[in-house]
């Protein structure tokens, strides 16, 4: 359960934008055991689907709707919808996400846009609009944002990645600003390596590269997603009502140990990318 009361976030709604697996799906079953009334949205149908189903199995209230971030209309009928099953929602939380591990020279435009149009604009516009309807309504939320703990220092062979989620710390600080006389608070997570399917395939697609990552955290080991999850409930609770604009590291200290997660990248060898940029593409398989 957690260290929280269960009613933590009892009478609240959640969405979670690419919510239907990975960390996002992690977070919402955490908010929705806490007593949060939870929304997902997501590119996949089937995976929304697989999700909505556990939720519903383990007795929580679930609202699905495929969505694409990077389309502002996808984006307006959503809130609709969610305006007409929930009355609105009280949290956002921008997590759809899309990253991959290449030497930067090696990108194309279209690489580059995969990344930015997903972290970058989709959190821009999802912001934008839950934040318009917040104001229009007079009401207020909060909107919990996943950057990266390279988002301030930069990181090597993750440029894309580095830049959009730069830009969505510089967003979370300044709306924390900008939007608070509306009762609208901005917080943010960097998490350090959490393995998730989706993901670790693209990020650490070999064991080596795996073990390396959590070699350079001082606890020696990766992060569990129930401390990820626990962490997010406590920042979207009123419990957590006067943190605005902060953005919280959850990462075992790996940010003290050397800025820029993927900076030793830069030991792997031309073959050896080729390689790597095969296994990326291919989810792993085929080790």
């Amino acid at each position: 359960m957690g260290p929280f009361r269960p009613d933590l976030l009892k009478g609240k709604t959640v969405l979670v934008t690419g919510g239907a697996t990975g960390l996002g799906r992690a977070m919402a079953e955490g908010f929705a055991r806490h007593g949060a009334s939870i929304a997902l949205a997501g590119r996949r149908e089937e995976k929304l689907q697989e999700a909505a189903e556990a939720f519903r199995e383990a007795g929580h209230d679930v609202f699905v709707q495929s969505c694409d971030v990077r389309d502002p209309s996808s984006l307006s009928a959503l809130a609709d919808a969610l305006d007409e099953r929930f009355g609105g929602v009280d949290v956002l939380v921008n997590n759809a996400a899309g990253n991959f591990i290449s030497p930067t020279e090696r990108l194309s435009p279209r690489a580059v846009d995969a990344v930015l149009n997903i972290v970058l604009h989709g959190t821009f516009y999802a912001t934008l609009e839950f934040g318009k309807r917040w104001i229009a309504a007079g009401r207020g939320g909060t909107m919990l944002n996943i950057v990266t703990t390279y988002a301030e220092t930069g990181s090597g062979f993750v440029a894309p990645s580095a830049a959009a989620k730069a830009g969505v710390l510089a967003l979370t600080r300044s709306l924390a600003v900008e939007w608070a006389r509306y009762g609208i608070r901005q917080v943010a997570i960097a998490p350090g390596p959490f393995p998730t399917e989706g993901a670790w395939a693209r990020l650490a697609p070999t064991p080596e590269l795996a073990e390396r990552m959590a070699d350079r955290i001082p606890l020696k080991r990766v992060g569990d997603k129930q401390e990820l999850a626990d962490l997010a409930a406590f920042l979207v609770s009123d419990y957590a009502s006067y943190l605005n604009g902060e953005v919280v590291t959850i990462d075992g200290g790996e940010w003290l140990q050397g800025a820029g997660q993927f900076n030793s990248l830069l030991e792997v060898t031309p073959e050896q990318w080729d390689r790597l940029a095969e296994l990326t593409r291919t989810g792993g398989k085929g080790q």
